[in-house]
């Protein structure tokens, strides 16, 4: 059985959004916030994935980030699991030089010296490379399953090219917010023009499509030709909003899986471009919680500990999960969220009342169902190293500190 393509993903999205699942997730939040229980999730159908086996052929300062940044303990339904596997130490070998190879590929493939400090400026190995650990640890689990247990060069490269599409985003990012701070240093429009900013975003981008033409591969190109697809309609959606709260959560759903998700699950799908769509709907998972988390730390960490400022989205007009969840308590928010937050105080309000609401507590709760959602999923691997290491990755997303 082929993988489903990303539209339709995103439009399962869409459509569990339109008849009410999402509605009564966020009433069965509502009442249960911090509340131990275990979620019903569907068991995997093992007669499925043996189809799917029969149809397919850092270093030490990132992994202490990673274990510093793993502190933050929940009080959601059930428990992710503690396996004594070191994600980072475990695909150390793979994810070794990954920064360099990427500056490599941008250095070399352009004789504007000027462009070369702009569009590596990111890649200075302070980021904390989840999306090429994801695909990794995602291509070696699949393969793993299907009985190998390497990496190809090919699959290697859909690991880069995760983090080079997800820098560029970062580039017109800082143009389109106007950025001032990112990754404990000054954004990169502060540094240069924003013109030359938007142009070496749009440069990383094409160096990516070199990459993915020496792969030579329809399929691979066609899905990561998806993620450009998806980040760009996602940007247009979070230019709009919705009148009522459900198409509200709707619209905010679809648009983090078009701006988060689809990157991290199509290149699980580009690895393995005929592994089950079960295995996508895992990375998904991870993706929508991983987004859920970020929104929540925008209200909660500290602009030292994320290395760029907080309370941004609001200072946006965007109006994220912990201000959709507070306006149940809070419907005054509403009219905010149609103004985008532009009359004065608006903002300081706004942040005020998510926090008096379960808002926080709520978006927690929903992170977390998407990340055991996600170690169901994985459960269904071969049992490997990899296959546990993904299940701890969920860990990190859901207590990560920034």
């Amino acid at each position: 059985m082929a993988c489903i393509g990303s539209g339709r993903l995103c439009a399962h999205v869409e459509k569990l959004c339109q008849f009410g699942h999402f509605t009564q997730l966020r009433r069965k939040v509502s009442t249960t916030t911090c509340v131990k229980s275990r979620p019903v999730i569907s068991r995997t159908s093992g007669t499925l994935l043996q189809r799917c086996q029969n149809k397919t052929n850092t270093q030490d300062s990132r992994i202490n980030l990673a274990r510093a940044t793993s502190t933050m303990q929940t009080q959601m339904p059930g428990s992710l699991p503690d396996y004594q596997i070191d994600p980072y130490r475990l695909i150390e070998d793979d994810l070794k030089d990954i920064f360099d190879e990427i500056r490599l590929e941008l250095i070399n493939n352009n004789t504007q010296e000027e462009l070369h400090p702009i569009s590596t400026y990111y890649f200075d190995g302070q980021g904390k490379a989840i999306r090429p650990m994801f695909t990794i640890l995602m291509a070696r689990a699949i393969n793993y399953h299907n009985g190998r247990n390497d990496l190809s060069h090919s699959q290697r490269q859909i690991a880069m090219i995760s983090e080079m599409i997800h820098t560029s985003s970062l580039l017109h990012d800082d143009v389109i917010d106007q950025s001032d701070f990112r990754r404990g240093k000054p954004s990169v429009n502060v540094v240069w023009s924003q013109k030359k900013v938007a142009m070496a975003g749009n440069y990383i981008l094409a160096v990516t499509c070199m990459m993915i033409s020496r792969i030579r591969n329809d399929d691979v190109t066609v899905t990561i030709s998806q993620i450009i697809n998806d980040l760009v309609q996602g940007e247009f959606m979070q230019l709009g909003s919705k009148e009522t709260e459900n198409e509200r959560f709707a619209h905010y759903l679809t648009k983090t899986y078009r701006k988060t998700s689809s990157l991290i699950a199509n290149c699980v799908k580009a690895v393995n471009v005929h592994c089950f769509s079960l295995f996508i709907s895992a990375q998904i998972n991870v993706g929508l919680a991983f987004q859920l988390v970020d929104d929540l730390l925008d209200f909660v960490a500290s602009s030292a500990a994320m290395g760029k400022p907080t309370a941004t989205d609001l200072k946006l007009g965007l109006a994220t999960a912990p201000v959709l969840f507070a306006c149940e308590r809070y419907p005054e928010l509403n009219a905010m969220i149609m103004r985008r937050f532009q009359e004065p105080g608006d903002v300081e309000k706004a942040f005020e009342l998510v926090h008096k609401s379960n808002g926080l507590e709520q978006t927690r709760f929903l992170a977390k169902k998407h990340c055991v959602e996600a170690n169901k999923i994985a459960q269904s691997f071969a049992k490997s190293p990899y296959q546990k290491a993904l299940m701890i990755m969920t860990d990190l997303v859901i207590n990560r500190m920034k």
